[in-house]
Formats: structure tokens, sequence, C-alpha cells
């Protein structure tokens, strides 16, 4: 392992001191505050630990947390509580206090602002039983807290004097040698001064305690909200509206179906983007489209809102028709079993839809042919002669998938028949630079067709004044804004809407009988049928723009899809057609440090999911976690681990198991009489300003941020326990017994509120969490009213269930296993750089080489598609030149190698101007 750190930075104190305390075997390197060692990360970001399996941490207390793991520290409960009080408390007081006395030289000031923090700890640590914060001895807690307040305890600047317990465990942990030389290598210096090259890199800390939705990525935005000051108004008003309770409320209704649009009600249409039938979607697939859409479908129903969720497989083309090729089936058979496939695997991942169609049906064929009339009829389809590439070896014209090429613009070497991954440009496939047939890996030659295609400039001005309406109005996110704002500055183009392919909805015009449309014509229009055929009163949904909010959910890459050529086509139709109000893009989901891939089996696919031993709801739970909402994230088997033990099982699992447990232990199972004190109406508030932020960011479909919101009510609820610590109270006189009574009813009923904000994520949780409180149907409703109200659900005398645990722990052993299970198949592949340093001696410049080699064909195709991976992999983090080149380089290497291995020329056989002799 290698640790890089930089001086001057007071986040890199904590971890040295960890490697010191802990004896892992670690490389310390220190490098510039600038220098960038996370390669995929836009921004330096120090520390950083690069890890044996070549991923990274950048998070100090990750690090810090893994080190002391790693050494074989037991993990303990309350270690995750104090870390995230770090975070989200702490951290941004010194932040502020940082920048006042360093940049400002206000330290008097300074000290106030730490004084909430250090009141807090001071009396959590006065209250402990251990001379340290969770035990006996030093653990990852003491040296977090410890590096974060080093700058200012060590400078004596507060008044330790207020702070008696505080003092005697700063100065036991200062006397620590391991802090000690931490201290030395990275503060080199007296004083405060020596961070001010670190503050001043640092952005400015807000001082307004309110929060705007938009920035609730940001650390310091999150933990101000934890500190937040809570005003007597505000516990008043949160004592209010505990005290109103459930009376005026009804149980939501169920669903009914067919679900349609109702007056007087928010009416929501939600699609996901249909996933191709040939396809085996892996978790990156997942959360890009249907368990998006799934949660926020959830969350609208709970919102009392009218929702209709619709999906289906997309399943008519080239792909389709290749995988029956392969499987010996006819294209409706293979239809048939994968579109079974999906369905079970959404269906083991909770993901309720109203209903689950196919495009390969007549309301398909009807819809489409409708659309194309009226376009037809209203002058928006043009004809004309199209330069084709056809395949010889598979004796068809390539759809623009099964071709791949150098980019024309940005010679991207990997580029595909309609669009370059790398600069996201549009190509024909005759553009391409040296294309080759995806299914055999021969050029394809350029021949004519006759085809149709929408008049997109003819319709742009339409287009335009939609989309600054829409995106102005509406929720889109920003990707899918710049993403089609891209595509009409450069001017739209005609777009052909005709292949030369037997698989797909039949053009209906005579002088086009032998074509089909093309996917990305037809495929959208699948959202029509597949309602049409869950109802015929379809029109209702998909012709009534005035009643109708139509959400749609993807990933990036088809965005201009949903944004410019879809609605081109249903504003041309000029039927009043519903056109999209917010548009939903994810970024990209990796797995690991690399891409997924089904041939080389890396990563985890929806099939495969269900036999992990891992329950649905912890996929789901983790999957939205790391939602890659504003950038690309990545699955990371550890961190999986790390969240399920952390967030799910010490966080909100060990709250709502402690509330449940203390009514029954203490109270004999019925939830006991509450006296509010002040205490207790500051929590109200706090809980209730964070099931606001809640339904606000939820409205937004601010999914992963949402999340959090949760975790942080449990998080408060769990540290209201421990300072209060009713089970030991309930041992006291009756003020005591009736201080544990409020504190057991508040903790109960902020678990009955977690079941409610939890369904649209983890649904078999949520409502296996209401079975135990035996909660009433009621709770819903009244919980996400209007802005959000936290009542007392369960009122004093409410008798409960059965408490059980609601989650277990991830093993590392289990969690290892499972990583190198779907690592792929490193005994069947051929290593890139091994192969290149295979390769032959030299071939003459476009010699034909005798000797097929199939079974090292077979392992070149592995390694040319790894390689190839690889190479996506660094351009997508932006790395070196020198380092991409380098690999680019070994890819066109692997590929002559697989040609000569196929028997076939190592070179191209286009003309060449002279060969060297």
């Amino acid at each position: 392992m290698k640790l890089y750190i930089s001086e001057g930075n007071p986040h890199c104190l904590k971890v040295v001191a960890a490697v010191e305390l802990t004896l892992v075997q670690c490389d310390v390197q220190c490098v510039n505050h600038e220098e960038r060692v996370v390669p995929f990360l836009s921004r330096p970001a120090l520390p950083a630990l690069l890890l044996p399996s070549g991923g990274h941490l950048f998070s100090s207390n990750a690090i810090c947390q893994y080190l002391f793991e790693t050494s074989g520290r037991k993990p303990n409960p309350l270690i995750n509580q104090w870390l995230e009080w770090e975070t989200t408390e702490l951290q941004p007081a010194l932040l502020q206090a940082l920048h006042m006395a360093v940049l400002q030289g206000k330290a008097t000031e300074a000290s106030k602002i730490l004084q909430g923090p250090l009141s807090y700890l001071d009396q959590c640590l006065s209250k402990g039983t251990t001379p340290c914060l969770t035990e006996e001895s030093v653990s990852v807690v003491d040296v977090v807290l410890w590096g974060a307040l080093h700058p200012f305890l060590s400078d004596s600047s507060p008044a330790l004097g207020e702070w008696r317990c505080v003092q005697a465990w700063f100065e036991r942990l200062a006397g620590e040698e391991a802090c000690q030389a931490a201290v030395l290598k990275v503060l080199p210096g007296k004083g405060l001064e020596v961070l001010k090259p670190f503050v001043q890199r640092q952005p400015a800390p807000a001082s307004s305690q309110r929060r705007d939705p938009q920035s609730c990525n940001s650390t310091a935005s999150e933990a101000e909200d934890a500190v937040r000051v809570v005003s007597e108004e505000e516990m008043e008003a949160a004592a209010l509206t505990w005290s109103r309770g459930l009376t005026a409320c009804t149980e939501p209704p169920e669903k009914s179906h067919p679900i349609l649009p109702q007056e007087g009600r928010r009416n929501l249409l939600l699609t996901s983007a249909l996933p191709y039938v040939n396809n085996v979607p892996h978790l990156g697939n997942i959360i890009g489209c249907v368990l998006s859409a799934d949660v926020f479908a959830r969350y609208g129903r709970l919102r009392g809102w009218n929702v209709l969720y619709v999906c289906g497989t997309d399943e008519y083309g080239t792909a389709t028709e290749n995988k029956a090729r392969e499987e010996g089936l006819t294209p409706q058979q293979i239809c048939d079993k994968y579109h079974a496939v999906h369905a079970e695997i959404y269906s083991w991942f909770q993901v309720d839809f109203d209903f689950f169609g196919r495009t390969t049906t007549p309301k398909q064929t009807e819809i489409a042919q409708d659309i194309f009339w009226r376009l037809h009829e209203r002058g928006f389809l043009l004809e004309d002669t199209v330069e084709q590439l056809r395949c010889e070896g598979c004796r068809r014209f390539l759809a623009d998938r099964f071709v791949e090429g150098g980019c024309p613009h940005c010679s991207y070497p990997e580029a595909r028949g309609d669009q370059c991954d790398k600069c996201g440009k549009l190509i024909n496939a005759v553009e391409l630079k040296n294309p080759l047939c995806k299914v055999c890996s021969k050029t394809p030659i350029i021949q004519s067709s006759k085809h149709l295609f929408l008049d997109l400039p003819k319709l742009e001005s339409q287009l335009e004044q939609w989309l600054d309406k829409s995106t102005a109005a509406g929720d889109w996110t920003p990707n899918a804004k710049q993403i089609t704002r891209s595509w009409l500055r450069d001017g739209l183009k005609p777009r052909c809407i005709t292949r030369d392919l037997k698989w797909g909805t039949p053009v209906p015009h005579p002088d086009f009988k032998d074509k089909v449309f093309y996917v990305w014509f037809d495929a959208p229009i699948g959202y029509l049928s597949i309602t049409a055929n869950y109802t015929d009163q379809w029109e209702k949904w998909w012709k009534n723009p005035e009643q109708v909010e139509l959400y749609n959910f993807m990933a990036k890459d088809n965005v201009p899809f949903h944004s410019v050529v879809f609605p081109s086509s249903l504003l041309g139709a000029q039927d009043n057609y519903t056109l999209v109000n917010h548009l939903v893009a994810t970024e990209y989901l990796n797995y690991e440090d690399t891409k997924f891939s089904k041939s080389r089996g890396v990563g985890v696919f929806g099939d495969m999911a269900k036999d992990t031993g891992v329950p649905s709801d912890v996929w789901r739970f983790y999957l939205l976690y790391v939602r890659p909402e504003g950038q690309d994230s990545a699955f990371s088997w550890a961190d999986m681990a790390l969240k399920n033990n952390s967030e799910l099982l010490n966080n909100l699992g060990n709250f709502i198991n402690r509330a449940g447990m203390f009514v029954t232990k203490f109270f004999e199972g019925c939830v006991p009489a509450m006296e509010l004190l002040a205490e207790d109406k500051t929590l109200l508030a706090q809980v209730g300003w964070e099931l606001r932020q809640y339904i606000s960011l939820m409205d937004k479909v601010k999914i992963r941020d949402g999340l959090k919101h949760i975790l942080n009510i449990s998080r408060h609820g769990n540290q209201y326990i421990q300072i209060n610590e009713p089970w030991k109270k309930i041992k006291g006189g009756d003020q005591d017994r009736q201080r544990a009574g409020t504190v057991t009813g508040v903790s109960v009923n902020i678990a009955c509120l977690l079941s409610v904000l939890l369904q649209p994520y983890i649904p078999t949780t949520s409502r296996t969490i209401r079975e135990q409180l035996n909660a009433p149907a009621a709770c819903v409703s009244t919980m996400l009213h209007a802005g959000g109200s936290f009542v007392c659900s369960l009122p004093a005398g409410h008798a409960i269930g059965t408490v059980s645990p609601l989650f277990q722990k991830l093993e590392a052993d289990h969690i290892e296993a499972l990583k190198k299970k779907f690592g792929g198949q490193q005994a069947q592949k051929v290593a890139p750089d091994a192969a290149v340093a295979a390769a032959p001696v030299a071939v003459n410049d476009g010699a034909v080489v005798s000797g097929a080699d199939p079974e090292r064909a077979k392992q070149l195709m592995q390694a040319v598609a790894e390689q190839g991976d690889k190479v996506r992999v660094l351009k997508g983090q932006k790395a070196e030149k020198a380092a991409i080149t380098l690999e680019v380089n070994k890819l066109l290497d692997l590929k002559k190698q697989l040609a000569l291995a196929e028997g076939k020329s190592a070179e191209p056989t286009a003309p060449q101007k002279g060969k060297k002799k």
C-alpha cells in the first residue's frame, strides 16, 4: 500500500497517526498539494491511499478506518456514529474556524465557533466509563478526532479549562508516540500559520444556515446543516406538530388497475429506458434506469400522487437477429426467452412496474406506423440514397452498433457506427476510419441504398421552443440539458429512420416495403405501445399534456434520442402528444476499477445477484447510495460491505432495533408515556428539518441525496439514545424512569418515521419495521403530507409486535470470495502484456498467413476485448496521453496477432502508396 500526504494538510495528520499506531506496512509519500494521485478525480484529493487491488481511498476517515480494521481491530458500533459526527458536525465548524483564524486573524471569534462541538464532546467524555471515547485503548475514533482538533487544541487558543474532560483526553492522545510522529511529519511548524497554504485552497465556508438542495454533495454543506442552531420557535412548532398525531388521517388508497389520469390530482407517467432484450442487465443498467424510476414511483405513491410506471424490453434490431443465430433460435424465441429473464431479474430487485411489456406487439406496429404516416403527410420525411457498410462475410448491411472504427472527429479508435463514445458526436458509419465488422472482424464494403429521413432541421424551431419551456419548468438533470444543448449547438441534420433489416417494425410505405424502422425511431414509441397493451385508454396518458407530467429515466447515452429525436417525431406528428417534462439521466456506474463485461466474467449481472446471498434490499440500498447522479461512480465490494456494516447494521439497524427492544424489555411491549423536555423538542425539530429536506430533494428526483437525510435522522436518534442512556435511567427513581420512557417513546416514533421514508429504497425492510412496530397505515400519508410532518404516530399505550434484527453483517471472507468470483476468469484470459511480448517475429506487410490457430484466436479475441476496455477506461479518466498511447499500441498489436491467428493478413488490404523493401 502507498499513502500520499501533503505537509500542512490537517486531514493528513490523522491518517499518518493511524499508520504509526496500527503498524500497518505502508509506504508514506509526501507530495505537493496540487498533485493528482487519484487519476479518475477531476481535482487533487489528499490524503489518498493506494490499495493493493489498485483502487483508491481518498476520505481521511475511511483510510483511518481501513488501517485499523486491517490491523485486526474489531469494529465497535459506536465508531461509525462518532465518525459521522466528526464529518457532519465537527469538520464544518473546524473549516469555518480555520478560515477565520488563519486567513482573517480572528482567533478569539474562531474559538467560539467550536464551543458547541467541544461541549458535546466534553459531555460524552464525562458520561463515559473509559479513558478513550469508545474503549480502554486508543481507537480509530480517538485518532480521527485528535487529528481534527489538533490545530486548535495544541495551540491552546480555546479556553480548555472549560472543557476539562476534553483537555485530559486530548493530552493523553498528544502524548502517544504515534501522534507525535505524525505532527512532525505533517505539521513541521508552530501555530496555525503552517496551515495557511492548505486553508487558502479551500472554498470559503458558507455562514448561512440555509441549505441549497443543489449543493447536497458537499460535505461542508451537509455538516453545516448538522450544527445548525434550533431556535425556540422551531422547538415549539415541532412539539405542536408532534402532538397532533394521526387523528385526521386516512390510509393511502390501494392501487386499482387500470390506473388512469384523474381530475384534480397530480398525474405522473414514468418510463425507464427500454433494456435491450438480448442483454442480461448489469448493475449499472439497473441503477441507471429501472431502479431509479422505481424509487421515484414508490415515493410518488407515498406522496399521494397518481403514478403510472411502465417499462418493457426493446426487442427489434440486428442484435436480436445475431443472438438468435448464436443460440439456434428464431428472433421471436430469443425475445420470449430473454423477456422472461429480464422480468425475473427486476422482480427479484423488487422493481414495482405497473406494467412491464415489450415492443414485439401489434400495438407497436399500429402506433409506430400511424406516427410515420402523420410525419409523411405533413412533409417531415425526406428520401435519400445512403451509402451503407455491408459485410460480405455476414452477407448483410451492418447496423450501426455492429461496426467499429476510428472516429472522423477525434480519431478515437473504437467509435461505433452511430456515435463516438469519447467526443459524443454523431457519426455516419461510412465516415469511420478503418471500419471493421464486430461480428466477423472483416472490413465491410460501401453499398448504396434508398432510405427515409426525419427532417430534423425543419422541426428544429418547434423543438427549441418546446425545449426552452420544458427545461425551464421541469426537473431536467444538468447532464441532460448539457447533452441536448450540444446537439442543438452543432445544428440538427436529417436523421435516417429506416434500416435494411428483417427483424423490426415494417415500414408501411410501398417504396420501402423491404425495410424496417430504425431502432431509435421505433424503440421510444414502445413507451406508447406498452401503455396501449396495459390499457385501451392509453391516449388519456399519452395525448393529454394538460393533465399529465412525463418523467423519462435513463443513462446519459440515451439522452439525445429522448430529448431531440423522439420529441421531434411527436411534435411533427401534430397529435397532441404528451412530451417529456422531466428528463432524469444518470452518469455511468463502473465495476471496481473497470467496466462490466459479461464475456469476461467481470462484474455482477442481474441474474447473478440473487445467488450471492446478499438480500435484495442491501443491493438496492448500496446501488442507490452510490447512484451516479452528478458524476460517474463505481461499485466496490469493499465499500458495499462497509456501507452495509456501518450504515445499515450499525446506524439504521442499531437505532431501530434498540428503540423497539427498549419498549419490549422495559415497558412490556407498549409505548410509554412521554413528557417532552427542551432536549426532546430540539430533537423533534432536527428530525422534522431532515424530513423536509428529504421531501424537497425527492420531489426534485435527488434520490441519492434524499437517502443521506434518512441516515441523518437515525444518527440523530442514536446520539439521542447514547446521551440519555435509558437502559441506566430505567433502574433509577421515578423521575429517571419517566425520562427513560420519554426517550424510548420518542425513539420508537422516529423508527416509525424511518419505516416510511425507507419504503422507496428498501421496501422489504420498510414493511418489516412497520410490522415489528405494528405501525398504523395512516402514518404514511401524515408524515409525507405537503412539506412533511413528524407526528407522534405511536402514542402511549400502543402495543408493538416482536422486534428482531433487520440486517446481518457482511463478513470479510464472504465479500472477498464474491470479489474473486466476479473479477473475471483470469485463468482463461491472455494477459495483454504477455500477448504482446509473444508476438511473432516480422511478417511482411500485407502477407496472407496460413495455418490459422482457432484456440489462440479465441484467447486473443478475449485479450483484445480486455485491452479495448482498458483503453476506454484510461480515456474516460483523462489519463496522461503517453499512457493512453502505450495501451492503444498494445491494442493494435493484439489485433494484428488476432488476424494472424485467424489466418488473415496482419495489415489492412487497402491499397498502399508503397512498400518498404
